[in-house]
């Protein structure tokens, strides 16, 4: 007998296990029922969050004219005459804002993942400029909006990149040690079989780091969010951010609230999201353990 010798499948065998056809089906039955229950949590965690916002506003005795009940927004973009023109501003505000927050996130996180993988390659890159990178988050992102504005502009580039900066460092920091945290066994087995950095980085850690990258991304997306509305509110005058912004100077509280609503629905939907995709996605290509 001779022993297998290919570098790649040496790679595979180290972090993955391939069962019969009734395992297989037995794991995407459990990845299915595990979509399930994120997309119920999800419906519960809207829940809560309603009957907190009646408990809180009841229990400090809000004052009615700034504190919306969840029953007033609901009347409020139901009415016949006000609410077609709030659901038509808040629809447009949406989109602006989602494309925004989506725009950042996908760069943001592309661009830290890619610089991740160069300092694992190279890890005199990361001794270099990690501690640069850390220096830069430290400094309040309302203080960098400005010079963002004005080097990139007011427009989807200047806010991409804004929302993008908040996203970019959870990112980073965390590919980055699930990149380092690989066993050390898996890794040295692929050496010992002659794979070498590229392959065992793309066979071995890429697939033990995905936990972590979604990890990262359920953390990343709402803070996209935050980032997106932080450069609409301060630069571009248009989306949620501004929406609200607008809605609070003109002491228009019914629309300032629906549109706190509408910013905490997408929060959550997205979180789930990627939680339900990151299920199925590690269940195609991450490590199994048994």
């Amino acid at each position: 007998m001779t022993a297998t010798t290919d570098p790649i499948i040496v790679a595979q065998a180290a972090t993955s296990f391939s069962g019969s056809d009734d395992d297989q089906q037995h794991k995407w039955w459990g990845v299915a029922k595990a979509v399930a229950l994120r997309l119920l949590a999800m419906v519960l965690a809207l829940v809560f969050i309603l009957v907190v916002w009646q408990v809180f506003l009841e229990l400090f005795h809000v004052d009615s004219f700034i504190g919306r009940t969840p029953s007033d927004v609901w009347n409020f973009l139901t009415n016949s005459q006000t609410g077609a023109d709030a659901r038509q501003q808040l629809w447009e505000a949406s989109v602006t804002t989602l494309t925004d927050a989506g725009l950042g996130l996908f760069a943001g996180a592309s661009v830290a993942v890619i610089v991740a993988l160069v300092f694992n390659l190279a890890p005199t890159a990361e001794h270099t400029f990690m501690p640069i990178a850390i220096v830069l988050r430290s400094v309040p992102l309302v203080a960098m909006t400005p010079l963002i504005t004005l080097i990139f502009g007011r427009g989807l580039m200047g806010v991409t990149v804004i929302a993008g900066i908040v996203t970019f460092f959870p990112v980073l920091v965390n590919v980055s040690l699930a990149l380092r945290s690989t066993p050390k066994a898996a890794i040295d087995l692929c050496h010992a079989y002659g794979a070498d950095a590229t392959t065992t980085l793309r066979k071995v850690q890429i697939p033990t780091a995905l936990p972590a990258f979604f990890a990262s991304l359920r953390i990343a997306a709402p803070l996209a969010l935050i980032g997106a509305q932080l450069a609409e509110f301060l630069a571009t005058g248009k989306g949620l951010g501004y929406l609200m912004l607008q809605s609070m100077t003109l002491s228009n509280y019914n629309l300032l609230w629906s549109a706190v609503v509408l910013v905490t629905i997408y929060s959550v939907i997205v979180y789930s999201i990627i939680a339900a995709i990151e299920k199925i996605a590690l269940a195609k290509f991450g490590p199994v353990t048994r």
